[in-house]
């Protein structure tokens, strides 16, 4: 038996795509990266600053 959860997985991930890049979304009124992505009322997309409360689409 292995001796960690490492071990178990042996070569599981050998083959998984690792992304290396992230979106990055700041709020257009205040600048701050605390920016929460909710559902719009017509089931698009929106967000929302919670810094700040400034919601868009």
């Amino acid at each position: 038996m292995p001796g960690s959860i490492l071990g178990e997985a042996g070569g599981l991930f050998g083959g998984a795509v690792t992304r290396k890049t992230a979106t990055r979304l700041d709020c257009p009124s205040c600048g701050s990266a605390h920016v929460a992505q909710v559902l719009g009322d017509n089931g698009g997309i929106s967000y929302v600053c919670t810094a700040c409360g400034h919601s868009w689409s």
